[in-house]
């Protein structure tokens, strides 16, 4: 979550609340709104309370034109029920809510055969509050393993971390919260992700795994989890270094077993040890809910795990939240009966297909290049193509902010901090006829864009609050 501060100022507003606030007789709610930064002295009824909040949050953005982000946006309303009536239903209590526990089971169990575990039963897993804790429980299992086998070097020698530069945010936090060695494989020329022999090479006596993404957030594109493994099995033949691979599928992990099941990058992979997702992206669920498996309780030191005695029963644990609500591994169990493997792959594949419909035509504008087409995760980045000098992909995200879309423009990271790109996510319910909206709209704004004498952004770090 972001870190905010204090309000710097008193709030001395002198405003009123809207007389038809009030519930019944106008004239009640006529009174002074309350301060926005500390408590206010009395209490409001709480339909009053209900529509200055409301009122305030129709400033955000659309959810639903959030072309930025991966998460889900839409589900169904009887999802929505389901989540009302769990809300109040505490996830850490399985003693108090034995179903509510079930359906995480069931979910893990689900996952493992998903994701081709050879003995699924072995499997361990648990529901997060998203991919980010469960990136950093899954490098905490890795720490800890290669801790306990180089306990006569160990805490004097620094442990390491290898991982393509392109990796989501929550993997530099893991280096820095963890303190643990960040070795990050840049990008070359039109390879946007991370190398398997250039990954191989970082590894040394102290590396406790390294990284692969199943969709990086750059592109959309998959990174080549099997040749990874290739290369690090020949390390080992060479060197006796046993590494073992974490696959962050945190958007693929529930896209290639329905769309491209002949690729091999899960658990049919003897070297990968655990493998995350983001139940609230392609998992198809609302935000907050991940999933964290590893392929058997040798990846997962017995020693992470607690078992806390709770309101009255032995719960093992493996978590850094410990309160929060049921909801939305309810939600994801839903989603998981309510869609089966081929509605999985139906809803899947037509956002596929989505995808690579808008980036053809993106292209066909002739204003663009495109770097990926949507044709592994269901999202493509491009960038202008050399001829255009006029405008830069900052103009073009601004442009389209004036129509509703949130389409984020960003610089890439070492060695391609030379390239600036405008990314589209494809997601469900962002649908055919949604993607031809926003391609009207975007041809719309070029021909003003080509008027301009040049690109209105010196200050790239300035026109962009995309950082992942």
């Amino acid at each position: 979550m972001a870190l905010h501060k204090g309000s710097g100022t008193r709030d001395e507003r002198k405003v009123s609340v809207n007389p038809f606030f009030g519930e019944a007789n106008p004239v009640s709610g006529m009174t002074e709104a309350p301060p926005t930064h500390r408590l206010p002295d009395s209490p409001l009824p709480p339909t009053t309370a209900y529509q200055l909040v409301h009122d305030e949050l129709m400033l955000d953005g659309n959810a639903r034109l959030n072309l930025a982000t991966f998460v889900t946006t839409w589900m169904e309303p009887q999802a929505g029920v389901l989540m009302a009536e769990c809300a109040d239903k505490n996830m850490v209590d399985k003693d108090e809510y034995p179903r509510t526990a079930e359906l995480e089971r069931r979910c893990v169990a689900m996952l493992a055969e998903l994701w081709n575990a050879p003995d699924p039963s072995a499997v361990v897993g648990c529901s997060t509050t998203g991919s980010s804790e469960a990136g950093m429980l899954a490098g905490m299992a890795l720490k800890r393993r290669w801790s306990k086998r180089n306990a006569d070097r160990y805490p004097g020698a620094r442990p390491n971390l290898v991982m393509g530069v392109n990796v989501q945010v929550c993997w530099e936090k893991f280096c820095d919260f963890w303190e643990v060695e960040p070795r990050t494989v840049p990008m070359r020329g039109d390879r946007f992700h991370l190398d398997p022999r250039e990954a191989a090479e970082l590894c040394d006596e102290n590396t406790i795994g390294v990284v692969g993404i199943l969709g990086s957030t750059f592109d959309g594109s998959y990174e080549p989890i099997a040749e990874l493994c290739a290369e690090l099995d020949a390390l080992q033949e060479r060197t006796g270094l046993d590494i073992p691979v974490h696959v962050d599928g945190a958007s693929g992990g529930m896209i290639a077993p329905f769309l491209d099941p002949g690729l091999v990058w899960d658990f049919r992979l003897p070297r990968v040890a655990s493998i995350n997702t983001s139940g609230h992206k392609y998992g198809l669920v609302y935000p907050g809910v991940g999933w964290a498996l590893w392929r058997d309780t040798e990846a997962l030191p017995e020693e992470l795990v607690f078992r806390v005695n709770y309101l009255g029963g032995e719960m093992p644990t493996f978590a850094l939240n410990f309160s929060r609500p049921g909801a939305q591994v309810v939600a994801q169990y839903y989603m998981f009966l309510r869609l089966g493997r081929e509605g999985y792959r139906a809803v899947q594949q037509s956002t596929r297909d989505v995808a690579r419909h808008l980036a053809d035509r993106v292209e066909a504008l002739g204003d663009f290049r495109l770097l990926t087409r949507g044709d592994q995760l269901p999202a493509f980045a491009f960038t202008t193509a050399d001829h255009v000098t006029s405008y830069d992909v900052f103009d073009v995200s601004r442009r389209m902010r004036e129509h509703g879309w949130l389409v984020p423009a960003y610089t890439f990271p070492p060695d391609r901090e030379d390239l600036s790109v405008l990314r589209v996510v494809c997601r469900n319910g962002f649908s055919h006829d949604l993607a031809d909206l926003f391609l009207a709209d975007l041809a719309r704004a070029l021909p003003a864009l080509r008027r301009q004498e040049r690109p209105s952004s010196a200050d790239k770090g300035a026109v962009t609050g995309f950082h992942h």
